[in-house]
């Protein structure tokens, strides 16, 4: 999956531009939907945490995608409910 790498990527640079998580969430939902979505969070909970149990100087922008795609899912599951 290419937005894994785009999200490693980011995470060992210790940046990442607002419009380029959501382009990367957008990506992934075209590619593969809620269940590709819910793939990565879980990806991005298992890095999150052994990046701050390592103490990893990004591993606050690791939780910061984590928090994204979360806050994007609940965002999926409210349109798809409103429609």
């Amino acid at each position: 999956m290419r937005a894994l790498e785009t999200i490693a990527h980011t995470i060992k640079v210790g940046k990442v531009h607002p419009t380029l998580v959501m382009n990367t969430l957008i990506e992934v939902e075209n590619e593969g939907g809620s269940l590709a979505l819910r793939q990565v969070e879980r990806h991005l909970d298992r890095t999150a945490s052994a990046l701050q149990a390592r103490q990893h100087p990004h591993s606050g922008l690791a939780r910061a995608w984590l928090d994204a795609t979360r806050a994007y899912l609940i965002a999926h599951a409210e349109r798809r409910q409103a429609v």
